[in-house]
């Protein structure tokens, strides 16, 4: 039977055992010294040379030296926050996992969202694959499930993943272009890599400009297995899906963020977690019995491919609420180190070749970057106690008491004791491995275009334009012809269609090559089969000097109540009035704002509008329509953007009553884009 859950003030507790609070503290060394004079090095005279026996400035200056550690090589820029993740139901069938047993037992966790390609300073709103990372506290150890925001990856085997890196990197001689695959070195690697293709579709989707951490899904990637009471195994893969449906930014709209907000999706995350508008996600499993591993076309241990829901649908087990930030970015999402090798029992391997060198690299990788004991830093230290023979090595926080740090012993009665398995202990599910030794590649393994197809097959005609014009855009940026037409061929495979029109935009010629018989599609891999919820959008509110105040009161009332975050932007900072005494705290300028950090528009105007007021709504009102987004107006502020000839058009809504006007903008918010516009 399961242990009782360990009491939740304990668990904050042990987290919080490093926190420490500066304010109105005497100043100190690290050493505990306190400090007389931060401000003046010790000198031999006030005009002297500095003296070397100054061992609280060389203590200052040698930390600042080593405030950075090196970032990660890839998901260098990303950002982090703390949960709980609670089960819906029992998985005691399933696993032995002790925080997949109770219903309702909340499990604290940390969860780091990231890029994959750029530096540690790179636009947030990039195309780029996103990582999904969480990191579960639970009462047997750290279990860090760690994945994407797709379900599948560019390469089969482990060994390739510093290739497909360097590829990706800035090309090497002239460190261009930071953060994009728009580049020769990264084509040519897909021409060459052909196991690839299905990924590109994926990746030239809108998926990779996704709107928000909180509006994408998230994926274990790999093939594990969950191993129950009686020894029983299943192959499982690990599905998170977001309560506020997955959406995305517009190419256009992505691009201009880079540069209105670089900091875009953090500062998205950051705000709605301190305004208590939680990010909820939640954890879906697929199962696969292990007589059924060979029963479907595909190999499941591949990492290019994906379980179909259809074949193998999704079991939504637990939620995941993200409900607390960092207090120092540096110490925790920085500092915090994940690695898919930190399961627990009743969670085990399976042989995907990818998965089996992400077991090396990961440690390897935090021993380098981080540092011998990175896991007795607090946001990566289990919550349940750690007793073993390790020893010593840099920046040790832990103080081994006695003589005896080896095992088997006598002289502390052979302690630390290993544990049985039956009693807790962490056993290897036994799973049969034969064969010669050899570096080959499955046959099961040598499909690279049918589940390409499958995905093509299953997006809308929106989404297959939006996926030809940013093929188009990346193969156009590459310099040299002949990976365009090798990429081009490639694709051929894939679907005639979309190579004949690549190969007419390109400048190449259209490929004479098979394309892929598969006729099936799959419907959950279409993002306009997502949830749409008004929740958490921010509706930019234009006010003018003298605006109707009853009215506009009310309707910004209407929309909070939908859950809508209304965002009051004037010609200056400061307060707009309005008739009835109506005053309105102005968010943002005209300058501090910008029409692309809002979902949608609402033009209140005002009675006493210049031309400069005029000017930037109309401008706010064209990018605005031009990224599909609602736009709402009250009588006032229709006039003044009449003349850019948007009103009539789909999602511009015209007030009329008050009542009406904020049930239609609220359904258009619900709606998000609208696509027929021309």
């Amino acid at each position: 039977m399961s242990k009782e859950p360990v009491d939740e003030n304990k668990k904050i507790e042990q987290r919080n055992t490093f926190l420490r609070d500066n304010n109105g503290k005497e100043m100190s060394s690290n050493e505990g010294v306190k400090i007389s004079d931060d401000s003046n090095s010790l000198k031999a005279g006030d005009r002297g040379p500095t003296l070397l026996e100054d061992f609280l400035m060389r203590e200052k200056l040698s930390h600042f030296d080593r405030e950075r550690i090196p970032e990660r090589v890839v998901h260098a820029r990303g950002y982090g926050a703390y949960g709980e993740f609670e089960l819906y139901e029992s998985l005691e069938e399933l696993t032995l996992a002790h925080f997949l047993q109770n219903p309702g037992v909340k499990t604290p966790l940390f969860v780091r969202f990231s890029e994959v390609a750029g530096s540690k300073g790179v636009n947030e709103t990039n195309r780029d694959v996103r990582g999904f990372a969480v990191k579960f506290y639970t009462e047997e150890g750290n279990f860090d499930l760690v994945g994407n925001n797709i379900p599948i990856f560019f390469i089969q085997d482990g060994i390739k993943f510093p290739d497909l890196i360097h590829a990706l990197k800035p090309e090497p001689n002239n460190e261009i272009p930071q953060g994009s695959t728009a580049h020769d070195t990264f084509w040519d690697f897909i021409a060459n890599n052909q196991e690839s293709a299905a990924m590109v579709m994926w990746i030239m989707s809108d998926r990779t400009i996704p709107r928000s951490f909180r509006m994408m899904q998230g994926f274990g990637v790999h093939t594990f297995r969950l191993v129950n009471k009686e020894g029983k195994s299943r192959f499982v893969k690990f599905h998170w899906r977001p309560a506020l449906g997955m959406h995305s930014l517009v190419w256009d709209e992505a691009q201009k963020l880079g540069g209105a907000d670089p900091d875009f999706h953090r500062r998205d995350l950051w705000e709605n977690i301190n305004s208590g508008n939680f990010a909820e996600f939640e954890l879906g499993i697929q199962v696969l019995e292990e007589a059924d591993e060979f029963k479907f076309d595909f190999d499941i241990l591949d990492a290019t491919k994906l379980w179909p829901e259809e074949d193998i649908p999704v079991r939504i087990i637990g939620k995941m609420t993200i409900n607390r930030n960092v207090e120092n970015v540096f110490a925790e999402t920085e500092q915090v180190a994940f690695h898919p090798g930190n399961i627990v029992r009743g969670i085990d391997f399976s042989n995907d070749p990818l998965l089996q060198g992400r077991l090396f690299s990961y440690t390897d990788t935090q021993l380098a970057r981080v540092g011998t004991n990175y896991q007795e830093l607090p946001i990566n230290r289990p919550v349940c106690p750690v007793h073993n023979n390790q020893r010593d090595g840099a920046s040790r926080y832990t103080i081994d008491q006695g003589r005896v740090a080896y095992h088997e012993n006598s002289l502390a009665n052979n302690s630390p004791y290993t544990v049985p398995g039956t009693k807790g202990g962490f056993v290897t599910y036994p799973s049969p491995v034969q064969g010669l030794k050899e570096r080959k590649t499955a046959p099961s393994f040598l499909d690279h275009f049918s589940q390409a197809r499958l995905f093509w097959n299953s997006m809308s005609g929106l989404e297959r334009s939006h996926i030809i014009q940013t093929l188009t855009f990346e193969l156009g940026k590459v310099k040299d012809v002949s990976i365009r037409q090798q990429v081009v061929n490639m694709l051929g495979h894939v679907s005639t269609e979309l190579a004949t029109i690549l190969a007419v935009e390109l400048g190449v010629n259209v490929p004479d090559v098979p394309e892929s018989q598969v006729t099936k599609s799959s419907p959950a891999l279409s993002m306009a089969n997502t949830v749409f919820s008004p929740k958490t959008l921010r509706v930019g509110v234009i006010v003018g000097e003298g605006f109707d105040g009853p009215s506009t009161q009310y309707i910004l009332e209407e929309l909070k109540a939908a859950g809508l975050q209304p965002v009051i932007v004037h010609e200056r900072q400061g307060v707009v009035r309005g008739e009835g005494n109506a005053e309105l705290k102005v968010d943002d300028s005209f300058l501090t704002g910008s029409p692309l950090v809002y979902d949608g528009l609402f033009i209140v105007g005002g009675q006493k509008e210049n031309e400069y007021f005029q000017k930037y709504t109309r401008s706010y009102a064209i990018e605005t329509y031009n990224h599909f987004k609602p736009i709402g107006a009250t009588p006032t502020g229709a006039a003044m953007i009449h003349p850019v000839g948007i009103i009539g058009k789909p999602g511009v809504i015209v007030e009329q009553q008050p009542a009406a006007f904020a049930e239609q903008f609220i359904q258009a918010m619900t709606q998000q884009r609208f696509w027929d516009r021309t």
